[in-house]
């Protein structure tokens, strides 16, 4: 084995992160202990901080330092982290260092790699109504990651509509709140904490958050209702404390499965022959969900509740006064 060879295969068993006796890696490389003492040494001028303890319970361990060494990925590693890459959403500060990095990555993998991480193209979009990804730095998800680690209080003001350039009221008293997780959904970046002057739980848009000190008090982190910090988001989101949407219902559609089963987002659909369906969906309200199934376009029953009922009734009223209005050329706004 070449000194290279043996330094990089030195360098991966040092970063599986437990501690190596000398004699034990001299066995692996099939050396002896003086040449990993001095394989070691090579590779701390190469300026990765390995420690190392004298003694029948010493060993070397591979530590962090105060700069990024090369780093050495398997095969498989490599693969996945270029991909992940891949999927960070466009048009921010984040899309176009995971962009670099992927370019670095690529650059260096072996030829089969290569051809099989070119193989995989990954196009991420934006879901109907999900608009483009804001805004957030690498920085603002560092800092606020570094509190929910050290269990620190966040002091920020919090825009009410988080538009770039837009001025805050910082005359305001600032928000306080003990952040716990870092949550991503549709490319958006949020923080579930603990609101202290609302005493509840709350989910933070971080690009609407801007921080005054994020170093605060140091809190006793809570347990998220549930759990489950991703079922709690999500059912904030819908509108509901335990992950599912508050109103449920089920209608028939004239429509092929085929045609339903692209647009039916979490919802269930069974075919009833060639040319029908049922769909089973949830919203926030029964108006919402009833909106929801007319944007089918096509001839449907309702199956129940009759919640779901007595919302496509209203529906029906304010669509035909919206109608009689445009018709007889009056305005509400008038």
């Amino acid at each position: 084995m070449t000194t290279t060879a043996r330094l990089l295969q030195l360098l991966s068993l040092l970063q599986t992160g437990r501690e190596w006796p000398g004699s034990l890696l001299a066995a692996r490389l099939d050396v002896s202990e003086r040449t990993v003492r001095r394989d070691v040494e090579r590779l701390r001028d190469l300026g990765y901080r390995i420690a190392g303890r004298v003694g029948p319970a010493g060993g070397y361990r591979l530590e962090a330092g105060s700069d990024l060494p090369p780093l050495l990925f398997d095969a498989d590693q490599a693969l996945a982290v270029a991909i992940a890459l891949q999927t960070v959403r466009g048009g921010t500060p984040m899309d176009e260092a995971a962009r670099r990095a992927l370019g670095t990555i690529r650059q260096v993998l072996p030829a089969p790699l290569r051809h099989r991480l070119d193989a995989v193209e990954v196009t991420t979009v934006s879901v109907p109504g999900d608009g483009p990804a804001p805004d957030v730095s690498l920085d603002a998800v560092a800092t606020v990651a570094a509190a929910i680690r050290a269990r620190e209080t966040l002091r920020f003001d919090y825009s009410p509509r988080g538009a770039d350039g837009e001025t805050l009221d910082t005359a305001r008293p600032p928000r306080r709140a003990e952040p716990h997780h870092l949550v991503t959904a549709g490319g958006r970046w949020y923080v579930l904490a603990w609101d202290v002057d609302r005493v509840d739980w709350r989910v933070f848009a971080l690009d609407r958050l801007r921080l005054r000190t994020h170093n605060g008090a140091r809190f006793a982190p809570r347990p998220v209702p549930g759990g489950d910090a991703a079922a709690f988001v999500s059912g904030r989101f819908r509108g509901s404390e335990s992950g599912e949407w508050p109103c449920r219902g089920t209608v028939l559609l004239r429509l092929p499965a085929r045609d339903v089963l692209p647009f039916a987002g979490d919802g269930i659909v069974v075919a009833i022959g060639d040319e029908a369906c049922t769909l089973e969906a949830g919203s926030w309200s029964w108006v919402a969900l009833a909106a929801s199934f007319a944007r089918f376009d096509a001839p449907m029953e309702v199956i129940g509740p009759a919640e779901l009922s007595a919302a496509c009734a209203t529906l029906a009223e304010r669509f035909a006064d919206a109608a009689s209005r445009a018709a007889d050329g009056t305005s509400a706004l008038r």
